[in-house]
């Protein structure tokens, strides 16, 4: 993970690279306000932690800057003001968590772990699909067409995990570690027992066939031109 940090003060910046780095994240650090804006401008981060007053341009601005771009990218404020009122102007202006010195790197490796797991749940897709196969993956339905159709929860489980490896050959194996979640007997025909009832469901009324099985490999889920 890619983190840019635009700290001013030396050896608290050197307190967070040293502690980032020592946890595996990628840093990279600025000094200045307009440089760390050109940075969040000109590169892709995962995570920005930010101190407010800094030379160039204070962090507030850069936050304003950055959202007018509607550039996404969390942002973990640090700031010697502790006062309600800047805690809730970062939050107002975009940042995602507000942390005030001094604190423990402990606490803001929490925060910053935080931060990044709702960032990526926000990002996660709320529907999957493959041509006319939609499924939601918040309500656990699934469309052909306009057509609801009737699915019992492994099922779904299933064809969330076909759809999320479309176009990819997929082995029973893989299948089951991802979708059963535990060994089984390469003999057994759980996982064919269950692709033919949910090619019954998917696939079998419609002209257009989606999921293809692979001879001697595994299953597919595409759309054939």
């Amino acid at each position: 993970m890619k983190i840019l940090l635009i700290e001013d003060d030396i050896k608290t910046a050197q307190f967070i690279v040293k502690g980032l780095k020592q946890a595996q994240y990628n840093v990279r650090h600025s000094q200045d306000g307009l440089d760390g804006l050109a940075l969040i401008n000109n590169e892709s981060f995962d995570l920005v932690i930010l101190d407010i007053m800094l030379p160039g341009m204070d962090g507030f601005k850069i936050i304003d800057k950055t959202r007018e771009k509607n550039i996404s990218v969390p942002i973990i404020v640090l700031s010697a003001k502790s006062a309600l009122d800047d805690r809730i102007m970062g939050l107002h202006k975009g940042c995602d968590d507000y942390l005030v010195k001094p604190f423990s790197f402990s606490e803001l490796l929490a925060r910053i772990q935080a931060v990044t797991r709702r960032a990526k749940a926000s990002q996660e897709p709320m529907t999957l699909s493959v041509a006319d196969l939609v499924i939601d993956l918040l309500k656990h339905r699934v469309w052909r067409g306009d057509k609801l159709i009737d699915i019992q929860p492994l099922e779904f489980m299933l064809l969330e995990y076909l759809m999320r490896h479309s176009g990819q050959v997929v082995s029973k194996v893989m299948i089951m570690e991802n979708v059963w979640d535990y060994n089984f007997d390469p003999q057994t025909n759980v996982v064919e027992a269950r692709i033919c009832k949910l090619r019954e469901k998917i696939d079998k009324p419609y002209k257009n066939k989606l999921l293809h099985t692979v001879r001697g490999f595994g299953y597919v889920l595409e759309e054939k031109k």
